[in-house]
């Protein structure tokens, strides 16, 4: 199965699951922001890929508004040269409007990730000859009052039935891509590749997340992953 088979096959599955207080809203940008997204996979996601930097689940000024990982609609546009109309989820939380490529709030994480990229590497081919950036949960969980709530923080039995399809999607995406390593952008994403990738012949690592909850990636995210990609993961960039 090619990326956008994967792709679409994640998103009946987990559209299908159900999830409770205090979860009350639920977002999956691969339905509707399906347009740039299959963009995003049919330009860079082709075989083979060395290195498949994994994150945890969109963010509201990111994928959830590109379809595209730690989507920064400035970089999302102007740099991977992506954009396409997004429709709207079929329940929308007034507190978190989706406004596709009109949305003028940055992704903290995004511009970070997407960031270092263009100024390491140059062109979006070129990032690309070499990595792919994936989510191992496409959706976005909302409590009441708009507030992000993580997967890990679900209950078990959703987050059991949770992981078991995005396990399934990241094998997938795995045997496609055939990298040689599996990087976790961030302790969650790495722990879920050890948990869903036995057997894999790769390495599995981790790199900073460059959320600006983190103090460390506020201390100079670009700086420390490079140094986390030479000395820890022994990666020539």
């Amino acid at each position: 199965m090619k990326l956008l088979d994967i792709s679409r096959a994640l998103s009946a599955k987990v559209s299908a699951l159900h999830f409770g207080d205090p979860v009350a809203c639920i977002y999956n940008p691969l339905d509707y922001a399906a347009a740039p997204h299959a963009q995003y996979l049919q330009r860079f996601g082709t075989a083979p890929r060395d290195i498949l930097l994994l994150g945890m689940n969109p963010g509201p000024f990111g994928m959830a508004q590109t379809g595209v990982p730690f989507g920064d609609v400035a970089l999302v546009r102007d740099w991977m040269g992506i954009e396409a109309p997004v429709t709207q989820p079929e329940h929308p939380h007034p507190k978190r409007p989706i406004q596709g490529f009109d949305c003028t709030r940055s992704e903290v994480s995004g511009s970070r990730l997407w960031g270092w990229a263009r100024d390491r590497f140059g062109t979006a081919e070129a990032f690309f000859a070499r990595f792919f950036v994936a989510n191992y949960c496409p959706l976005v969980f909302m409590e009441d009052s708009g507030r992000n709530r993580t997967p890990d923080k679900l209950a078990r039995e959703e987050r059991e039935a949770l992981y078991a399809v995005c396990d399934e999607a990241l094998r997938a995406t795995v045997d496609y891509l055939q990298p040689a390593y599996v990087i976790g952008v961030g302790g969650f994403a790495r722990q879920r590749a050890e948990k869903a990738l036995t057997g894999y012949a790769g390495r599995i690592g981790t790199i900073l997340h460059p959320s600006p909850a983190s103090p460390l990636a506020n201390r100079g995210w670009a700086p420390a992953v490079e140094a986390q990609f030479a000395d820890e993961l022994g990666i020539a960039l």
